[in-house]
């Protein structure tokens, strides 16, 4: 499969490496806020065997508040500039706002991660102009300040399916 600079072996499992570069993250309590403790941590998931790096700057936990666009392109921007210029692996961004897949597609980014399944006014515009860049579509109901809100599901599997599938029709 081809994800941007890179193409992946889909015949054996690809272990995604996540980095959260965010100051309320669930998994690492902001850890990697700072840029050169980000990379050298990407670095270190690389030697531990990770096929993708994953870099998210917005939270997306339970309760957790939305990020401006900006602050979220300047927590990623160093970030992944280095990690495109180390050519190691595909990068990937976490990201639900067009504007942020925009600056980080201009930097080079390989994947791109919406937990909202592009939802956003012009992600699928944008991605249309860069073919070789993967895309991993996710689900989420509401924002993550209201998702627990909304967690009733008549039959989660089949719910979750038709959503995804209406998004890669779109």
């Amino acid at each position: 499969m081809r994800c941007g600079r890179f193409t992946l072996d889909l015949s054996h499992t690809n272990l995604m490496g996540v980095l959260n570069s965010t100051p309320d993250s669930f998994s690492d309590g902001g850890a990697w806020l700072d840029p050169a403790r980000a990379i050298a941590h990407a670095r270190h998931m690389i030697a531990a065997g990770a096929d993708i790096l994953d870099i998210g700057a917005e939270s997306t936990r339970p309760g957790a508040r939305e990020v401006p666009a900006d602050e979220e392109i300047a927590r990623l921007t160093p970030i992944v500039k280095a990690l495109v210029a180390d050519g190691q692996r595909p990068v990937s961004i976490d990201s639900k706002k067009t504007a942020v897949m925009a600056a980080m597609l201009e930097l080079g980014v390989d994947l791109i991660n919406d937990v909202h399944g592009l939802e956003d006014d012009g992600a699928l515009a944008l991605l249309a102009r860069y073919p070789n860049v993967a895309i991993c579509l996710m689900h989420m109901r509401g924002m993550p300040d209201t998702m627990q809100d909304n967690t009733d599901y008549a039959d989660v599997v089949a719910e979750v399916d038709a959503y995804l599938q209406a998004r890669v029709a779109a």
